[in-house]
């Protein structure tokens, strides 16, 4: 009874947030958006609202919405004009594809796939630039960061299965190109679009890579999952590696430093990958995702060159290789200069095709209840409940095929 209780507080709860969101949002938030599948959580409105009136808040299952001080608002609809579900698609053009491996086995050892995103910011670095990408701050939080140089890199190199919180970052990218300084930015599809119409016009010295993503994980779920591994670990989490290589399986293994100590296991034995790649901690808005295609308005698309143990086998050492897509004419130059840096070759459409350049992800089956139950139980017990379901649908499967 204390468990539905306390569910049926925090249903209420998360309700009146939601509403309270809308009521102080007025006329101006219903515009942003009505249900929550139409909102990315870039923060790009947040950005570039000239009179701050929008701020971020996490709703009950971790994620970011914007919500609109009515106040200040003045109406001047640039929040609209920023958003990347609501900006249009990019059409089709010329790709060209490519699988890579960077030559400096060092970088490559350092990345989750074949090292072209340290191959682009090694460009950038060359000519006193910078580049921003994701990385975890001091709280284990998943934040946007820029990195001046290969030791500030070394944070943005790794996976991280975790929506990014990149505020403030779409002005200071706009900051160092109005400067003239050479920008890589890495991110997600919809961060990626989000940041073309913030900057509204082209800049030679913009490089942006986009990301072949599978789907954008709840910051609040995660933050739950760090406080578990900390107090089981008796201390502060300090480091995590979604995508660690040290057993030459493609980066299968997950790691983590916790209370000074490292623990280290299958990627897909972990709890928080599992519920991942499941489906039930992505955001809804990337069920719907309008990104899922090999078009897009970004300089380059970065991802893991899923096949190829069947298009070039001899490549397949299970140290990684990147699927890149040179999307503009300026990224084919940029391409002529660093490819001498790169073992690659090029290939067709076909090839490189994987689930997420065709299709959305789908939700998981009972999300809902999921999501129910997470804000309704202790971390803990959520986290026993969710390996007791999923081990017995794993036996189940097992006794059906058998």
């Amino acid at each position: 009874m204390k468990s539905r209780g306390a569910a049926r507080q925090v249903k209420q709860e998360g309700n009146c947030r939601e509403a309270a969101g809308q009521d102080n949002a007025g006329e101006a938030g219903m515009k942003l958006y009505e249900k929550k599948e139409a909102c990315c959580g870039c923060s790009a409105c947040r950005d570039i609202c000239p009179v701050g009136a929008i701020h971020m808040i996490s709703d009950e299952e971790g994620f970011r919405y914007p919500r609109v001080d009515e106040e200040k608002c003045i109406q001047c609809g640039r929040c609209e004009q920023v958003c990347p579900i609501k900006g249009e698609k990019a059409g089709r053009g010329e790709n060209f594809y490519f699988g890579v491996q960077a030559k400096d086995e060092t970088l490559r050892r350092a990345s989750s796939s074949g090292g072209m995103f340290p191959v682009l910011a090694e460009y950038v670095f060359r000519r006193q630039g910078v580049v921003f990408g994701a990385a975890f701050n001091e709280n284990m939080e998943v934040v946007h960061k820029e990195a001046w140089n290969p030791e500030e890199l070394e944070a943005l190199k790794k996976t991280k299965y975790v929506q990014s919180n990149p505020e403030g970052i779409y002005r200071r990218v706009q900051e160092h190109l109005k400067e003239d300084r050479w920008v890589l930015f890495c991110g997600t599809p919809c961060q990626a679009h989000a940041l073309r119409l913030f900057l509204k016009k082209p800049y030679p010295k913009l490089i942006i890579a986009d990301l072949v993503c599978y789907g954008a994980p709840s910051p609040g779920v995660w933050a739950s999952y760090v406080k578990y591994l900390e107090r089981k670990s008796g201390g502060k989490m300090t480091r995590f590696y979604f995508r660690d290589k040290r057993n030459k399986d493609n980066g299968h293994t997950c790691a983590y430093v916790a209370g000074g100590r490292e623990q280290a296991h299958s990627l897909y034995g972990d709890v928080y990958c599992r519920m991942y790649f499941a489906n039930q901690i992505i955001r809804p808005s990337c069920h719907a995702c309008k990104y899922c295609t090999v078009d897009r308005d970004s300089d380059f698309t970065i991802g893991d060159f899923w096949g190829i143990e069947k298009v070039r086998p001899e490549m397949e050492d299970g140290m990684g290789t990147s699927l890149v897509i040179i999307h503009r004419s300026a990224a084919r130059e940029i391409w002529e200069q660093v490819k001498e840096e790169l073992r690659w070759f090029a290939c067709k459409e076909q090839d490189v095709l994987q689930p997420r350049l065709t299709s959305p992800t789908p939700a998981g089956r009972g999300r809902k209840r999921f999501m129910y139950f997470y804000r309704a139980l202790p971390f803990p017990v959520f986290r026993f409940l969710f390996i007791i379901i999923m081990n017995t649908k794993t036996l189940l499967g097992r006794i059906v095929k058998g």
